[in-house]
C-alpha cells in the first residue's frame, strides 16, 4: 500500500521554479530519493499557471513517510518554501489495485 502526496506549490514571480531548482541543485531531493522507502520525488510545471509547481511524492508506506517527517530534512525544506514564500495546497493517496477493465486504456 503506498502512499503518494501531491503537493502543489504556489508563489510569485517564479518563486515556485526556483524552490524546485534549488531544490534539486543542493541535493536535497537526492538525499529524499534515497531515503529508505521513497518510491517518487519528483517536481512538474504546470502549463496552465507558471507560478505552480507540482511535486508528487510517494513512500512504501506510512511508517516511511512518518519516518520522512520527523528527519531533519523537512527543517531544510521548511526554511526553503519561507525562503521563496511559498503557499501550499496538499492531496493525498492510498494506491488500490487497479480494476482490469481499466487496463485497456493504458498504453504501455
Amino acid at each position: 500500500m503506498a502512499i503518494t502526496i501531491n503537493l502543489r506549490y504556489k508563489g510569485q514571480n517564479g518563486s515556485a521554479l526556483r524552490f524546485a531548482e534549488e531544490m534539486l541543485n543542493s541535493g536535497t531531493v537526492d538525499m529524499i530519493r534515497a531515503e529508505k522507502g521513497n518510491l517518487r520525488y519528483e517536481y512538474f510545471r504546470s502549463l496552465d499557471d507558471p507560478e505552480t509547481i507540482l511535486l508528487i511524492d510517494s513512500w512504501e508506506s506510512q511508517e516511511a513517510l512518518d519516518i520522512h517527517h520527523a528527519s531533519p530534512m523537512m527543517t531544510t525544506i521548511a526554511k526553503l518554501r519561507e525562503k521563496y514564500d511559498l503557499h501550499m495546497t496538499v492531496e493525498r493517496y492510498i494506491s488500490a489495485e487497479s480494476p482490469e477493465s481499466e487496463n485497456q486504456f493504458i498504453r504501455q
